[in-house]
């Protein structure tokens, strides 16, 4: 298998300090500066195949989410931070002026999107465009939530439990979590 770093031949990585901890980011590309942001149980590479063509267009930010990656995994507090959307938006204005943009695009895909529409709400006045792929609104989520949904999508519920309940019990196994939620997204239930 290919080095991650050849997956993204000419980028800069970067360890950016925040109020949570390190923050892993690629960096790369020419123009006006573009945050890509990734989904739940994803990383940065997640973009590797579409960041060749944008980085023909534009500066292009590619982070690991807090927890996710390379980037640090902050031990969780009331409500959720700072795994919580707003959190996240926070911290990735803070990896942006970091390297410079007060102003930027912004494209999330999945947990990212969210993160991406939570920006956009609390810090209008940061982005230029926004591009929201692969959600459906959250407050839809859990409006449409009747008991078949809940048991698709097991994970919503869960994760949304009062803290510090999720935590507890993800901190018990998490390898066993990770397998077992994995496992649910395939054909067979099985890895």
């Amino acid at each position: 298998m290919a080095d991650l770093a050849d997956l993204f031949p000419g980028y800069h990585s970067h360890w950016i300090d925040t109020a949570v901890g390190r923050i892993f980011a690629r960096a790369g590309g020419e123009g006006p500066p573009l945050l890509l942001l990734h989904g739940y149980a994803q990383t940065n590479v997640m973009w590797h195949k579409v960041a060749p063509r944008l980085a023909q267009h534009f500066s292009l930010v590619i982070p690991d989410l807090p927890g996710y990656g390379w980037s640090v995994a902050p031990k969780s507090g009331e409500g959720h931070a700072p795994y919580d959307k707003r959190s996240m938006a926070r911290i990735m204005i803070e990896v942006m002026e970091t390297l410079g943009h007060v102003r930027f695009h912004l494209a999330g895909h999945d947990r990212g999107g969210r993160v991406a529409y939570r920006l956009a709400l609390d810090h209008p006045g940061r982005l230029q465009r926004l591009a929201v792929l692969d959600i459906i609104p959250t407050y839809e989520m859990w409006h449409r939530m009747d008991d078949v949904m809940a048991m698709k999508v097991w994970h919503w519920p869960f994760l949304a439990l009062q803290h510090p309940m999720p935590e507890l019990l993800i901190e018990k196994d998490p390898i066993g979590y990770i397998d077992y939620k994995m496992a649910s997204w395939t054909k067979t239930k099985d890895l």
